[in-house]
């Protein structure tokens, strides 16, 4: 008994000597379930998966079915993330505007016309003033117009310090283009000598 099998609709066909052929042509995946088939003893092409003598074959070889999510389900991932960044946002926000409103701006006492003046005078008896400027990209530091070397500053401010009248502030006058690690030396400086104020002046 001999097979003809032909693709789905196709005019064409061939023919195979035995069932176990059809079989080994579906397992290979040279024909489709809905291919046609026809014995010696069919009257008219019917489906593979529908011939009683391939239609358990043929289900055993049809493909699972695939899962179509519903499209109108939305996906809330994304919106729940954006709304988390939203909310820390916010609360780091509110927190920062809380604390600037807990910290009490400055003020300058006084009278209505301003902070209080200090003269030249005032100045030279009470502070120790420290010029800084630059002269080829080297710092060039002064105190009370005595040109001090950097590794030297600790014991020149203390010798200020501890000689009447024993000052304690530390007037800093730099110019802008003096870089921050002179200005940090300096500070330091003037902590280990017991500088207990240090007010800042750029030129």
């Amino acid at each position: 008994m001999s097979w003809k099998v032909r693709h789905e609709g196709s005019p064409k066909h061939i023919e195979l000597p035995t069932a176990q052929d059809v079989l080994q042509g579906m397992v290979d995946g040279q024909w489709e379930p809905t291919d046609e088939v026809r014995g010696s003893e069919d009257a008219n092409w019917v489906a593979l998966e529908n011939h009683p003598q391939f239609a358990e074959a043929a289900a055993d070889l049809e493909p699972v079915p695939k899962f179509h999510e519903d499209e109108s389900k939305l996906d809330m991932n994304a919106l729940i993330d954006v709304c988390l960044v939203l909310l820390i946002f916010f609360i780091l926000t509110t927190s920062y505007a809380q604390l600037q409103a807990r910290i009490d701006n400055p003020h300058v006492t006084g009278d209505d016309e301003g902070p209080p003046q200090i003269t030249d005078k005032e100045m030279k008896d009470t502070m120790i003033r420290v010029q800084v400027r630059l002269d080829k990209d080297k710092p060039i530091i002064k105190i009370e117009d005595k040109e001090v070397e950097q590794k030297y500053l600790a014991m020149e401010l203390a010798r200020m310090v501890s000689k009447p009248p024993h000052k304690t502030t530390l007037l800093l006058v730099f110019d802008g283009d003096v870089k921050n690690g002179t200005l940090t030396a300096i500070e330091d400086a003037a902590m280990k000598a017991g500088v207990q104020k240090i007010n800042w002046g750029v030129k």
